[in-house]
């Protein structure tokens, strides 16, 4: 982290999203699930949006190594846990291809992994995008540190009810900040600002998270 911190350079970009829709279809799911069957977090719903995202913007999904750029062919999402003495960001491995549930259970499992520090190797490698959520900690949003030679790691605050006015009317909205923390030398402003829009349209509108 100190190396990229002092050799890739960062920019940020930062954005509001709008959760309410989410909210309600993650109520809805944990209204129909089974006994014992895993309940897709909003986390699980970024990390799929992320990574359908990251079909359409494929710098996202890439890396910058000695001058040259290197777009990976998969999409393997990174999550953020936090462990007893460290941060370790184990792998969801094609994570665009994956439904909500199986990324719920994934994620859930290499959690537990971490905790019990059995997570093996091969599970903390691959990764070509990552997520970091702090919004457990009621921590609003924050400056991520891209994991290298990755090009870009998405930062998520929490969600909180905030009084919105739209076409006039006041109403209510659940709003999640995210920062996108981008590699300058592979991923540039508009690109990476095109991206962060589609995540936010695909959570806004998370019928098509279920594609």
């Amino acid at each position: 982290m100190a190396e990229s911190k002092a050799t890739v350079p960062h920019f940020y970009l930062q954005a509001e999203i709008d959760m309410t829709r989410a909210v309600a279809a993650r109520a809805r799911l944990k209204a129909s699930a089974a006994e014992g069957e895993a309940l897709p977090s909003l986390n699980d719903m970024v990390i799929k949006a992320a990574a359908l995202s990251l079909r359409d913007f494929p710098r996202a999904n890439g890396a910058y190594r000695d001058g040259r750029f290197e777009l990976y062919e998969r999409i393997n999402v990174g999550v953020a846990v936090a462990a007893p003495a460290a941060l370790v960001v184990p792998t969801i491995f094609d994570a665009d291809r994956k439904g909500l549930a199986q990324i719920a259970t994934e994620a859930r499992e290499l959690a537990r992994k971490v905790r019990e520090q059995t997570i093996t190797p091969p599970e903390l490698s691959g990764g070509t995008f990552s997520v970091s959520n702090l919004g457990m900690f009621g921590v609003a949003n924050f400056y991520p540190v891209i994991n290298p030679p990755q090009a870009a790691i998405l930062a998520v605050g929490e969600v909180t009810e905030r009084p919105v006015l739209a076409d006039g009317e006041l109403s209510s909205a659940r709003l999640m900040g995210v920062t996108l923390a981008c590699d300058h030398r592979i991923l540039y402003g508009a690109e990476a600002a095109m991206f962060l829009a589609r995540v936010r349209a695909l959570l806004e509108e998370p019928v098509g998270l279920a594609l």
